[in-house]
C-alpha cells in the first residue's frame, strides 16, 4: 500500500527521512488532496532507475531481433578476432 502524506508533514524532516528509509517505496506527497511530489530513498531510486534502463535495453534488443538486425555469434567473434589480431 503506498504511503501518502500531506505537504504540511514535510516540516518534520527527521520523521520523513525515517519513513523514507523504512518503507523502501515511494512516498506520495499531496497538496489540497492532489498529488504534488514523490519522495524516495536514494538507493531505491538508483536501483529502480538502473532496472528501468535494463528493461529499455532488453526491449531494444528484442526489437532488433524482430527486425532481423542480428549477426551470427561465431561470425561476430571471428570478425573481432581478425580486427584485433586475437
Amino acid at each position: 500500500m503506498p504511503e501518502i502524506i500531506p505537504l504540511r508533514e514535510l516540516k518534520n524532516t527527521a520523521a520523513i527521512s525515517d519513513l523514507v528509509d523504512k518503507t523502501q517505496e515511494p512516498i506520495y506527497v499531496t497538496k489540497n488532496g492532489r498529488g504534488k511530489m514523490v519522495l524516495m530513498n536514494m538507493d531505491v531510486f538508483d536501483r529502480n532507475f538502473f532496472m528501468q534502463k535494463v528493461y529499455n535495453e532488453v526491449k531494444q534488443a528484442e526489437q532488433a531481433i524482430a527486425d532481423g538486425k542480428t549477426v551470427d555469434a561465431r561470425q561476430a567473434l571471428s570478425q573481432i578476432r581478425e580486427k584485433y589480431g586475437i
